[in-house]
């Protein structure tokens, strides 16, 4: 028993107690993927990764048909609605013949939904479940990215709209374009001379794999409220197209010896089984977007937990590295920090670092430009900002809001508090923010537990 328990201990030491810098470079590069294995397995078995692909199984049944017909309209418009039923089959080429039987239904909904005959508030209806869907898709990326703020509602509603007109269009135009090129008399000569016709046979068996990894490229850099580099987004698409090529092969082997689920649900089994394919067809996209976060932000890998809880002593060492930061910048000649470039300054995720810049610039001591993202600058000038009204502001935070009443305390206690306060202010004296930045504020160090 004691080395059943010893074996998740040495790996949990493994992982995130050694320090990536003490390792060589071949163990180094291991230790990450590692990391983010552990981690997306961590967010799977917890939950975070189930209840969003679930919650996203229930809005695409509502929203399906709708989307299907507002795209469906867009693409007739430019000649292209013909290439919609061969991608719907190809999506649902793992549930083999009940994939079919699904997406000629779909098909028939779809041409029996007339959008010029619904009306104004049929068609408000309409796009109220498609924008529903694709909000909700939102929501669950920002919770990948760990973003709080949301789009404006105005700015939300443009660009849910221009993805419904001119994503489809393009995708479905690319498809087209595939499919008529190996139509072509040239391209038919060619395939018949040899390698050539082995070269051009694999690569035509890769589309389907790129056109999946260029959607959900697509997916991971325009969801999210966020800017994801394309370098990260494509990382994360190359993999999930890889699942989703992989776990199509291995669903459509158990979808050919299902016949017992026919006999037990009748007719329901066609609609389980697509559920459950959507389902994890969401899930291997949420893993994809998990893969692109954490190769954007590897500063959320140095934890075993999702959010990384600060101890008062890492919060104001914190506090004290980011106003260092922004104050050396003033008083450079180089751009104002965002919360991504302290980020990765410090070497501490970008959570944590906005978190602390809300306390300082509650405080009065930082303030945000207009920029997108925004930058960060001093309030006033930095030998105008003493380290002890820094410290105390970071120590203070959130009492007003949260509690109405002080503890009951005692005489002692009291006293020994303002003998803390007073020691603090003696020994800062009259130090500056200034007096911080001043000295080599580019020489880091590791910060000792």
């Amino acid at each position: 028993m004691g080395s059943s328990h010893q074996i998740p201990s040495n790996l949990e030491r493994l992982l995130w107690q050694t320090d990536p810098n003490d390792l060589p470079i071949w163990q180094r590069n291991l230790l990450l993927p590692a990391r983010m294995v552990h981690a997306i397995g961590r967010d799977f078995s917890h939950g975070l990764l189930n209840l969003q692909a679930m919650s996203l199984v229930y809005s695409t049944l509502l929203a399906l048909v709708p989307l299907l017909a507002v795209s469906f309209s867009v693409l007739k418009g430019f000649g292209v609605h013909n290439q919609l039923e061969p991608v719907l089959m190809e999506a649902l080429s793992p549930l083999g013949a009940q994939g079919r039987e699904i997406v000629t239904k779909l098909i028939t909904y779809v041409d029996n939904t007339n959008v010029g005959v619904l009306g104004s508030v049929g068609l408000a209806v309409l796009l109220y479940s498609v924008i529903t869907l694709i909000s909700k898709i939102e929501q669950v990326f920002n919770f990948t990215w760990h973003v709080q703020e949301t789009r404006p509602l105005a700015q939300r509603f443009s660009q849910y709209l221009s993805v419904l007109l001119i994503g489809p269009v393009l995708f479905f135009s690319a498809v087209g374009a595939t499919a008529s090129l190996r139509s072509n008399a040239v391209i038919e000569h060619i395939i018949g001379l040899e390698p050539l016709g082995f070269l051009l046979d694999s690569v035509g068996r890769l589309v389907p794999y790129l056109l999946i990894t260029l959607a959900f490229t697509f997916a991971y850099v325009f969801m999210p409220n966020t800017r994801v580099r394309i370098r990260s987004a494509l990382i994360g698409a190359l993999i999930a197209g890889l699942l989703w090529q992989s776990i199509g092969y291995v669903f459509a082997n158990f979808m050919s010896g299902s016949t017992q689920y026919a006999a037990i649900y009748s007719s329901l089994a066609i609609l389980i089984l697509f559920m459950i394919w959507v389902y994890i067809a969401w899930l291997i996209l949420l893993v994809g977007a998990n893969i692109a976060f954490y190769h954007q932000y590897p500063e959320y890998l140095g934890s075993a937990s999702r959010d990384l809880r600060l101890s008062n002593r890492l919060r104001e060492r914190l506090a004290l590295l980011i106003a260092t930061h922004v104050a050396a910048a003033y008083y450079s000649e180089n751009p104002p920090c965002n919360a991504d470039t302290l980020a990765q300054a410090v070497a501490m995720p970008p959570t944590n670092i906005r978190n602390v810049l809300n306390m300082l610039e509650e405080a009065g001591l930082l303030v945000h430009t207009g920029d997108d993202p925004p930058c960060y600058v001093p309030a006033r000038a930095p030998e105008q900002i003493p380290l002890y009204e820094l410290l105390r502001a970071i120590r203070c935070y959130g009492e007003a809001r949260v509690m109405t009443q002080q503890p009951v305390s005692t005489t002692a206690i009291d006293a020994l508090e303002q003998q803390l306060d007073d020691a603090c202010h003696a020994t800062l004296g009259d130090i500056s923010l200034r007096d911080l930045a001043i000295s080599n504020p580019d020489e880091r160090q590791p910060f000792q537990t």
